[in-house]
């Protein structure tokens, strides 16, 4: 039962943008924190952004602070990140997941968003970035 999917992923030149969307199927946005995560070959899966429609939080790794902007439509169920600037080193399969009860005040971990059994991963979109 799919309850996320990513799209928007693609192959773009260094210094473009990419918006990625993830489509959520009744998941109530209240009550779940929303993440990206990305993993490229050979490295850990790396929690990249989080947004929290509950207390309003927002989180981004230290790599993609201001040029990756995570948002919310409520009305769309969708979650976006706008990634900017992009660079060979944003080069990674994306993908969104849900934290039950979870917040945006920290770092993203993969422990955080497999806690739950009500939690969900989906199955990811390329990001391929060329120099």
């Amino acid at each position: 039962e799919i309850r996320v999917a990513e799209s928007g992923g693609g192959l773009v030149q260094a210094g473009k943008t990419l918006r990625l969307a993830c489509k959520t199927f009744e998941i109530d946005l209240g009550e779940f924190a929303i993440g990206w995560f990305r993993q490229a070959p050979g490295k850990e899966r790396e929690g990249v952004a989080c947004i929290s429609k509950k207390d309003g939080s927002t989180y981004y790794v230290d790599s993609v602070k201001g040029r990756f902007t995570i948002s919310l439509d409520n009305a769309q169920n969708t979650i976006y990140l706008e990634m900017n600037n992009l660079k060979p080193e944003d080069t990674a399969n994306y993908q969104c997941a849900t934290d039950y009860k979870g917040t945006c005040t920290k770092a993203l971990t993969v422990d955080d968003y497999v806690r739950w059994e009500l939690n969900h991963w989906g199955q990811g979109t390329q990001v391929t970035v060329s120099s």
